[in-house]
């Protein structure tokens, strides 16, 4: 038999509703906090190097290509490789920027 709500049954569930709701933003709320207060800030110019060591390897992929191209990808191909050594540039003054520390 299907059991009609009460006025009781109705402000029962309620309370339990914003008891877990409450409960819920307290958590999530002490869980930020914690992880705010024993996050230490990371300078390690490591992961650095490894993006750089990519960006190299993408170079040398990239003249393999063009070479495999005859150079002949109106362009597109030699303004990519001045991109990646623009950011191989940046990555070897961030890695030295991090070094420094």
């Amino acid at each position: 038999m299907l059991e009609l709500p009460t006025e009781n049954n109705y402000k029962f569930e309620r309370k339990i509703m914003n008891k877990t709701f409450a409960t819920a933003v307290l958590s999530a709320s002490l869980t930020f906090v914690a992880g705010f207060a024993v996050a230490q800030r990371v300078h390690d110019w490591h992961d650095l190097e490894k993006c750089h060591q990519h960006v190299e390897e993408a170079i040398q992929e990239m003249k393999t290509a063009r070479a495999a191209n005859h150079y002949d990808m109106q362009g597109h191909g030699l303004r990519a490789e001045e991109h990646l050594r623009a950011a191989e540039g940046e990555l070897n003054q961030a890695i030295e920027a991090a070094r420094g520390r």
